[in-house]
């Protein structure tokens, strides 16, 4: 899976998700890779589908395991940042985009985990992560260390 998070100066673009997995929570925009698909072409593809702008010059800064509810399938999540892209934002069908201020990130409307990994983007840097979560996708257990590279 992939999530790219844009940011420009102390502000950050978040997609409140309209339907499905995840609905009504404040994300980055991504998904999964389609058949022949590398990471870098799915998190654009997915971020013009979610939120109507292409990004460019984007850099990969987070790698997160997720276990849920004891699934034995585990998500893979490659987390990507820029601030560069083309177009402005628009509501599709599946995101509803808008700007928020460092200050005011919605960790209380966001998944657990954002509130533990959100400020290492915010400031800059690299991570690898795993977190598990019990049935009401609340966290149970996490590792999260800063990383040089990936």
């Amino acid at each position: 899976l992939t999530l790219c998070v844009i940011r420009q100066g102390d502000r950050a673009l978040l997609g409140q998700k309209k339907k499905g997995f995840g609905a009504d929570l404040w994300n980055g925009f991504g998904g999964k890779l389609e058949e022949g698909e590398t990471l870098e072409e799915s998190v654009v593809r997915e971020t013009k589908e979610e939120a109507g702008v292409v990004i460019r010059e984007f850099e990969k800064i987070g790698i997160m395991d997720f276990h849920l509810n004891n699934n034995p399938d585990i998500l893979e999540v490659h987390i990507f940042s820029t601030s560069k892209f083309d177009g402005e934002p628009i509501e599709t069908e599946e995101m509803r985009p808008k700007w928020f201020s460092i200050e005011d990130i919605p960790y209380n409307e966001m998944w657990a985990d954002d509130i533990y990994w959100y400020p290492l983007f915010l400031e800059g840097k690299k991570f690898k992560g795993e977190f598990f979560f019990d049935e009401d996708q609340k966290v149970l257990n996490y590792t999260l260390d800063k990383v040089e590279s990936l």
